[in-house]
């Protein structure tokens, strides 16, 4: 195995050109668990370690350009109040080593349906910039996902950043395990409240071949919600509402059997989440005037 370490972006992309089997390395949270287990000895290992650029975020008026590289307990610590989902999402991420090291370039490249943040970034919306020698393009999120750990990257292409939408709205996530920490998830839930659009948007994760959204489930709240003039009268969400939302996510859910849990636990436990959840972000929106401010 050989290893390469451009100390630029511009030799990343280079290297990957001339070696597109390379695999990317820079917190090394999955890469190095499957070499160590003999699951994966690829050709070339290519170190993003000294590209600083990938370990970088901005906050612009609008959106969140986050880094692939940005470690989680970055985000839990700097940008809770812009993305406050993909930071609840950092706080079930392993152990504190591991979220000091990896971060959500990562996860998208790896595209494990119980990759912890997946669900966030279904909910917030986000876009995955990613770039080769040929150039650079935007991946929406919901097209980056291609099947069972495949995304849509092309052989020469590295993950560059992921443009997040400030959160206008609260967001919530969970994520059930078979213990508090160290664990890959049963299945995971994602909810984000859009009010500038007056839509929601969710993200589950480890109940299906890839991380999903749940359409139906959100056309149907988004359609109960406008009808019901719940946006504007800020009142509470009737039983039968939490009911079928909770009950369209059950059934957005596509899981397998596996040591983990059984495919009716996680569909179960998908919708026990969507409810539990939108209960939260509901009574946060209802308590803040109805704006995010003091909602993070």
């Amino acid at each position: 195995m050989d290893f390469l370490r451009p100390a630029s972006w511009e030799e990343a992309l280079a290297a990957k050109a001339e070696h597109p089997t390379a695999v990317p390395i820079a917190g090394g949270t999955d890469v190095m668990v499957e070499i160590n287990f003999d699951h994966r000895r690829p050709e070339y290992l290519l170190d993003l370690n000294r590209i600083e650029l990938l370990s970088e975020w901005e906050v612009g008026e609008e959106n969140v350009r986050l880094g692939a590289s940005v470690p989680y307990t970055r985000i839990m610590e700097n940008l809770r109040a812009e993305l406050p989902g993909l930071a609840l999402a950092s706080h079930t991420v392993a152990s504190p080593q591991i979220r000091n090291r990896g971060g959500v370039g990562g996860n998208l490249g790896t595209a494990s349906p119980a990759g912890d943040a997946h669900p966030a970034l279904l909910a917030a919306g986000a876009e995955v910039e990613v770039e080769s020698v040929r150039g650079s393009r935007f991946i929406p999120i919901d097209a980056f996902y291609t099947g069972v750990k495949r995304n849509a990257l092309e052989p020469d292409e590295l993950i560059k950043t992921v443009h997040i939408k400030k959160a206008d709205g609260p967001q919530q996530y969970s994520k059930v395990g078979t213990r508090n920490a160290m664990v890959i998830a049963v299945c995971a839930f994602g909810l984000a409240l859009h009010p500038e659009t007056r839509t929601v948007r969710t993200g589950i994760g480890s109940a299906a071949p890839t991380p999903i959204r749940a359409k139906e489930a959100e056309a149907f709240l988004n359609a109960a919600l406008e009808e019901g003039g719940f946006w504007d009268n800020g009142k509470i969400i009737t039983p039968s509402i939490a009911k079928q939302f909770a009950d369209l996510c059950s059934g957005a859910a596509n899981p397998i059997d596996d040591v983990r849990g059984t495919a009716k636990y996680r569909r179960h436990a998908v919708g026990i989440m969507a409810r539990r959840q939108l209960g939260w972000v509901w009574e946060q929106y209802r308590g803040t005037g109805r704006t995010l401010e003091g909602a993070a």
